[in-house]
């Protein structure tokens, strides 16, 4: 078990090293990795059921306890990257296939990352974690009417179609991890503790087998739709953590609030991307997959920083 909790540890503390690996082997070699291409939709629901088996009831007490803070959260996901997605659509020379994959990853819910880079930030990782739970849980309704909404002007969109992908590979995994993880009890602690090996091995797949597939185009445009992700992440964290802070909410939850609407459930949009759209609308929730990898432990040390000096200067106010 101990062996096992160290793999387990290593993994998710690589995870960005994984991610940006492999997407640089899937580049250079995209034949021995498209294989992994008809996978994506169960992957990304084995990271569901796990996602299930982490949550715990204080997660969605939380909810409860604070119900003023978890719905600013959530109303800033579900605004705030979907209007900036749209907005970069609009404005940048980007295909039809790349807006529509830049605005559904922008209405996608959080992503699980955002909870670590909230803990590493020294942020309120319990509001990170309810807003992940109920903006995952919301995702079937408001992500397929925000799509139909922003991108039904570049590519048909089927919002009755969306809905149900969602709930297969999101809701219904989730519900099955929480029943085994009741159903279990502590015998599912070591299922729980194998999860992060798990999903880490799922996203960077996911990742491997978007860029393998649309290797030819990623050559061609991969540098505008990085520079599109790059700007969609860096502003959602910017407007998140302003609207937190005009809400005057304490600098602990502005860092929750921020890195939860910058970091999206990238491996949700690459799956349905390439299930409802096209391989090509997939590629800027890879990219994004990887690019957040980079971007979360760089927020979250500048944010770590920044609580460390304010409390220096708190401690020297005190003393003096």
């Amino acid at each position: 078990m101990k062996m096992l909790e160290k793999i387990s540890s290593f993994m998710g503390s690589s995870f960005a090293i994984w991610v940006i690996l492999f997407a640089v082997l899937s580049f250079i070699f995209p034949g021995g990795f498209t294989w992994i291409a008809p996978y994506i939709v169960p992957l990304l629901g084995i990271i569901m059921f796990g996602m299930g088996l982490t949550l715990s009831k204080s997660d969605f007490a939380e909810v409860f306890k604070r119900p003023k803070d978890v719905a600013a959260g959530v109303v800033a996901q579900f605004t705030i990257m979907p209007l900036l997605a749209f907005a970069l659509a609009v404005l940048l020379p980007v295909s039809p296939e790349v807006a529509a994959g830049v605005i559904l990853v922008g209405c996608c819910p959080g992503g699980t990352s955002s909870n670590v880079m909230t803990y590493l930030s020294r942020g309120d990782t319990a509001l990170s974690v309810a807003i992940t739970a109920v903006s995952t849980l919301l995702a079937p309704l408001l992500t397929p009417v925000l799509v139909l909404l922003f991108a039904s002007q570049w590519l048909p969109v089927s919002a009755g179609a969306l809905f149900l992908s969602i709930v297969k590979i999101v809701i219904v995994p989730i519900i099955l991890g929480l029943i085994v993880k009741a159903a279990l009890g502590k015998k599912s602690e070591a299922g729980i503790k194998a999860m992060p090996i798990v999903s880490v091995v799922a996203i960077v797949a996911i990742v491997a087998a978007v860029v393998s597939v649309n290797q030819g185009k990623i050559a061609e445009t991969g540098a505008l739709i990085f520079a599109i992700v790059v700007l969609h992440n860096v502003l959602g964290y910017g407007v998140g953590y302003g609207i937190a802070k005009l809400m005057g909410m304490d600098p602990s939850k502005q860092r929750a609030v921020s890195i939860e609407v910058g970091m999206q459930n990238s491996g949700l949009g690459a799956s349905l991307a390439a299930a409802h759209f096209s391989p090509l609308a997939a590629v800027p929730s890879a990219i994004f997959s990887v690019w957040h990898n980079i971007s979360g432990p760089i927020i979250a040390t500048l944010y770590r920083k920044q609580k460390e000096k304010s409390e220096s200067k708190q401690n020297l106010t005190k003393s003096a």
